[in-house]
């Protein structure tokens, strides 16, 4: 692995981790905001949503990317899909993503999850070719979305 690279659990609220999700999640989706300092304190708090942070020595102490790996349990199983890897555009091209996509999936090994799911924006090329290259399998499926409410 890369010595310039940390990836940790980030497992408590913090103003470093509240700016970083400020300062990343509009770089992946704008249909969506960043979370709230109460938000991110839910979610961390939960035992189902697992976050990674990523650190690089180029970097500084920032935060420079993000993971969240969720387990959760249904009658087949238990199942783990990997949402949100978002890797800051100035800090791309430094196997970062994969680096948090491993570390998700070291985690659920651990866990029992017999797979790990997720999904990728077809646009995004380059994400696409990471999980590709590290043996996820394109699946034929259909996805559904139901909006609860209008926004």
């Amino acid at each position: 692995m890369n010595p310039a690279l940390t990836v940790f659990r980030a497992d408590q609220p913090s103003e470093e981790l509240y700016a970083a999700c400020q300062r990343l999640v509009p770089q992946l989706t704008n249909n969506n905001p960043p979370p709230s300092r109460q938000d991110l304190a839910l979610m961390l708090a939960s035992p189902a949503s697992i976050l990674f942070a990523a650190r690089h020595a180029d970097f500084g102490d920032e935060i420079i990317g993000l993971a969240t790996l969720i387990l959760y349990r249904v009658p087949t199983g238990l199942r783990g899909y990997i949402e949100d890897v978002i890797v800051d555009e100035r800090a791309r091209g430094r196997r970062i993503g994969e680096a948090l996509t491993q570390a998700c999936l070291e985690h659920a090994r651990q866990a029992g999850a017999p797979q790990v799911g997720l999904t990728s924006n077809p646009g995004r090329q380059a994400a696409n070719r990471l999980y590709q290259r590290m043996g996820f399998e394109l699946r034929q499926t259909n996805v559904y979305r139901y909006l609860l409410s209008k926004k």
